[in-house]
């Protein structure tokens, strides 16, 4: 494993991460319009989560869908969202990732489902996750199974989740905050530093 002391964007995270689940997207699919109408106001809020989180010197990590290419790099999609003429590209401007931003290519709808990302969060000693992105109700919803069954403390604020219909979005976050004991309160009434310094003040 890489030691830490040599990637000078490492510090002492108290364990937790800000994960972004499929925000650089181009929506260029069917119901992509319908997810754009909730994804526009979600990037806004998760943008400013984003900013509150990396004042608290806590880490952001992209999770990002392959497309089914596996040729694919994060780079590259990054770049067609931006450049090119697609639905997602105000969404992509409003979350542009930065240098020191970690990133991860998935080929199913979980993020931890055949990914480096159990690996790269251990190296970054996280335990608890704060999640955000596109699907409420599937990539979202898959990776915080995922997050809950390997024990980590969920925290998925209820206006940073966009899905294509509202109820589905609901009942995703019911799910989550009742069987997987997730944390759903809104971004601007979320408690950053308390969150990263739960498991310090718990020792």
């Amino acid at each position: 494993m890489v030691d830490k002391n040599e990637n000078p964007h490492v510090t002492e995270y108290d364990h937790v991460a800000l994960l972004l689940i499929d925000v650089v997207n181009d929506l260029e699919f069917e119901d992509g319009e319908k997810l754009l109408r909730h994804a526009r106001p979600m990037a806004e809020r998760t943008a400013s989560l984003k900013k509150r989180a990396k004042q608290l010197n806590i880490p952001v990590l992209y999770v990002n869908d392959n497309y089914g290419r596996w040729q694919s790099d994060f780079q590259t999609l990054v770049n067609h969202c931006l450049t090119e003429n697609v639905r997602g590209k105000e969404i992509t401007e409003l979350l542009i990732p930065e240098e020191d931003d970690y990133f991860v290519l998935k080929p199913q709808f979980s993020a931890f489902f055949n990914t480096p990302l159990d690996l790269l969060l251990e190296y970054l000693n996280v335990k608890s996750l704060i999640i955000s992105g596109l699907a409420g109700n599937m990539c979202v919803h898959f990776t915080a199974n995922d997050a809950y069954m390997r024990g980590y403390k969920l925290y998925i604020p209820s206006d940073c989740v966009a899905s294509n219909h509202e109820e589905d979005n609901r009942e995703a976050l019911n799910l989550m905050e009742h069987v997987l004991n997730a944390e759903t309160t809104r971004s601007d009434k979320m408690d950053l530093e308390a969150i990263k310094y739960y498991w310090r003040d718990q020792a």
